[in-house]
């Protein structure tokens, strides 16, 4: 589809959504007005009321227009202070035939994008930016870094920048109004400590898990249908149009993206070479794994704690993962087994096992991607610019935290978030009877009780969901057991700290590990006597012993 079609298209998904805004806003007030002239007072004041109710979202959607921007935040480099990456764009933009940008900066997320701030509504270019995550520096070569970056020039040369202008502001418009009907939600955050439930599991899930964007979210809104807000027949005639327009704008605007990408990826492979094109989506797709582990693992695990690491290191650490030999094998098996998604209409990007295999299909180009320098070579003072990086990213609660090395903030932030998981076994010992001491002591005293056969008494004063306050007998138990168990640990790990000097401490490939001096791993030895203690023939001697050890 040429540019001119695509443009034309654009406008008229555009359009179709202010005609349809307006028609489902006459209505409402045609249906108001006629409540005043035929109905009494009061139904002609509820019947306002809930037309009120019902287009303040559509008013929203439809008044509320864009700064003209992206939004984003990153550190922008200049060509004399980084000369060398500044070359290879300005390379890559005449091999590829488009208009270099005009500014390019330095983000913290696993992505590179482009934007173009164009002028009525995209039909006129503007100032254009070119946004690199410091994850694809720090994890790919120079030659896949080039690749990535011709790919984004791609966009440009196709126009597709400039037409985002008009897409975006109706997607915008549409997903406003859809999360205007949609009822506020809440949930609640899982408590496990980081790296509990065993490491390279949790890496997998953590690649999966990703955080939902806007796209997502509005279809999920379209999907799961809205909120009550006002009397249940006019919310929803007045919602079902909007939900049948914004299956058919993200259908429509998303085909076109996906179509974009691959005109883009084919452009990469033309410039930059096939191979290096394609070992370049298998790495970063390695890397949104491990970033996303990264993050939560670690960075987060100490920001829950006021904590952070080295300067530089919450955007540069994830070297730290990519290095450790424990995950090599783990890697090398996500870059042979490329994700291959589960593709629904509503996706901007194919699935990466599809891109790779369209790439990995064209002819034979020659250039090999190794042996390559990394690509965080291109930066000049590379950890100065990591520092910098840290620091239009992070939010100004987060850059006046305390920084410390890994092995410092591992311990001390599980041992904040233990004490914190700890606390609901105590308070139930103390509405049991037993006087709160240290940990040590408290744990003495849970042991006591389940010696004495008392376990359960202390368990029945823990916190209940609704099914476990209804259930009895071994039912009951069983909803207490998890519970139970975790808080033994809790106690347990908090009493080996107190009186034998263990220390969590940073295990890149399994989360963090407590450790007794000497380097002694007692997780697993940890997990079985706990379960013994709490099991319905309970055995207190392997935890005693490994307390008295």
């Amino acid at each position: 589809m040429g540019t001119t079609l695509r443009a034309l298209r654009a406008l008229f998904l555009l359009a179709g959504f202010y005609v349809l805004a307006l028609a489902v806003l006459c209505a409402l007030t045609g249906a108001a007005l006629a409540a005043w002239a035929w109905s009494p007072t009061g139904g002609a004041v509820t019947a306002t009321v809930l037309a009120v109710l019902v287009g303040l979202p559509i008013l929203r959607g439809v008044c509320t227009l864009g700064t003209g921007d992206d939004g984003k935040r990153g550190l922008a480099v200049t060509e004399a202070g980084q000369p060398e990456l500044w070359h290879a764009v300005r390379s890559l933009a005449e091999r590829t035939g488009t208009r270099a940008p005009d500014r390019l900066l330095l983000t913290e997320e696993v992505n590179a994008a482009v934007h173009e701030r164009t002028r009525l509504l995209g039909l006129l270019p503007g100032r254009r930016s070119l946004y690199l995550g410091v994850p694809l520096l720090i994890g790919l070569s120079e030659p896949q870094l080039r690749s990535v970056i011709a790919h984004e020039l791609g966009h440009y040369g196709n126009a597709d920048t400039r037409l985002a202008g008009i897409t975006l502001r109706g997607r915008d418009s549409v997903l406003r109004t859809v999360a205007g009907f949609q009822a506020p939600g809440r949930t609640r955050g899982d408590r496990r400590k980081p790296g509990q439930d065993g490491g390279r599991t949790t890496a997998a899930e953590a690649g999966a898990e990703r955080r939902g964007s806007t796209v997502a979210v509005a279809v999920r809104a379209v999907r799961t249908g809205f909120g009550r807000i006002a009397g249940p027949l006019l919310y929803g005639v007045a919602a079902r149009p909007f939900q049948a327009y914004a299956r058919f704008y993200l259908r429509a605007t998303q085909s076109v993206g996906r179509q974009q990408e691959l005109a883009a990826d084919r452009v990469a492979a033309r410039v930059a070479g096939r191979d290096a094109t394609a070992s370049a989506l298998r790495e970063i797709a390695v890397l949104d794994v491990v970033h996303d582990v990264y993050v939560g693992r670690y960075v987060g695990l100490g920001a829950r704690a006021g904590l952070l690491p080295p300067h530089g290191e919450v955007v540069g650490g994830v070297r730290q993962l990519l290095d450790d030999p424990e995950l090599r094998a783990d890697l090398a098996e996500l870059r042979g087994e490329p994700p291959a998604g589960d593709p629904t209409p509503y996706d901007s990007h194919p699935p990466v096992a599809e891109r790779v295999r369209l790439i990995e299909a064209l002819p034979d180009d020659g250039p090999a991607t190794s042996p390559a320098r990394p690509a965080l070579a291109l930066l000049r003072d590379a950890e100065r610019v990591l520092v910098e990086v840290e620091g239009t990213v992070l939010t100004p609660e987060a850059l006046v935290m305390e920084r410390t090395d890994w092995p410092d903030l591992t311990h001390r932030a599980v041992h904040t978030l233990t004490e914190a998981d700890a606390q609901p076994l105590r308070r139930a010992m103390a509405a049991f009877g037993s006087a709160p001491g240290s940990a040590a002591e408290d744990l003495a005293a849970l042991l006591d009780a389940v010696d004495a056969g008392r376990l359960w008494w202390v368990a029945r004063h823990l916190p209940k969901s609704r099914e476990a306050a209804r259930a009895s007998g071994r039912a009951a138990r069983e909803f207490l057991r998890p519970d139970l168990e975790e808080g033994a640990r809790n106690l347990a790990e908090l009493a080996l700290v107190e009186a034998a000097g263990a220390r969590w401490e940073p295990s890149w490939a399994a989360g963090p590990r407590l450790r007794l001096p000497g380097e002694r791993d007692v997780e697993e030895e940890l997990t079985a006597a706990v379960r013994a203690a709490v099991a319905d023939d309970p055995d207190t001697g392997p935890l005693r012993g490994l307390l008295a050890g």
